[in-house]
């Protein structure tokens, strides 16, 4: 199927993980895909494994957390491939495991940074470029800890309610020059960051910690980055013409306790 055909689509925190699949996905179904991370290794990788599959992609070197990379990345892009229709904000990090009253502002402020300036100077640059289009769609990444609560991770679950409530903010601005914007709400997704804040909050076997973390998803088991990707594609394509300021919870049914 070519269900993004002709799209042009950058995605953040492309390298690993949830970006990666996305990626993949998104070239899969006809999208020219931009892929922004800081990971060049593995993001050249990527681009390589697109390229020779025959799919149309590039790759930046982009810190979310700086405005000006982000401008000059995104206005490359549109020069590069002919516009941006599709923005996916997946770039995030977890942060320091710390109580509220033992973080650091530099631990609170480096999250925010990313999970949150990362969001809005990614939007505040892809925007005018969608509206020349005509038409956009913006699927920001949140977090089922934006929408219910956790003991764990502070910063984190502050960033990823943020990331909800931008969401909503925009997809009413932006309703009447046709962009979409929506969110999307993983649960434990196993990834290389899923797997790094294991082993921070003590897990010795990575293995052990994530059955016992799947165990707490009703349907008894971790998704996969395919899981997320698969929900992108269908926010990025037509097939979702009439959804916006939603929120897309694919959790494995934890958050329906």
């Amino acid at each position: 199927m070519q269900r993004v055909n002709g799209k042009t689509c950058i995605v953040t925190g492309a390298a690993l993980g949830i970006g990666r699949a996305c990626a993949l996905r998104l070239a899969g179904e006809g999208a020219s895909v931009a892929l922004f991370d800081m990971l060049d290794e593995e993001g050249h990788a990527l681009l390589a494994e697109l390229q020779a599959a025959g799919h149309e992609a590039g790759y930046w070197h982009v810190d979310v957390a700086d405005e000006a990379a982000v401008r000059d990345a995104i206005n490359a892009v549109a020069e590069r491939f002919g516009g941006v229709h599709v923005l996916v904000n997946n770039a995030g990090i977890a942060g320091t495991n710390k109580p509220t009253h033992e973080l650091t502002e530099a631990e609170w402020d480096r999250v925010q940074a990313v999970n949150v300036k990362g969001v809005f100077f990614c939007n505040k640059h892809a925007i005018p470029h969608m509206q020349r289009a005509g038409h956009g769609s913006i699927i920001n990444l949140s977090s089922i800890y934006g929408l219910v609560g956790a003991a764990d991770v502070p910063p984190y679950h502050a960033s990823k309610g943020a990331v909800r409530l931008m969401t909503k903010t925009d997809a009413l601005y932006y309703a009447p020059d046709r962009i979409r914007v929506n969110s999307v709400h993983p649960g434990y997704i196993r990834t290389p960051m899923v797997e790094h804040h294991l082993r921070d909050s003590g897990a010795a076997d990575v293995e052990a910690a994530c059955r016992e973390v799947g165990l707490a998803h009703p349907l008894g088991h971790m998704g996969d980055p395919d899981d997320i990707a698969w929900g992108v594609v269908y926010l990025a394509s037509d097939e979702s013409k009439f959804v916006t300021g939603s929120e897309l919870v694919i959790d494995g049914g934890y958050t329906a306790r």
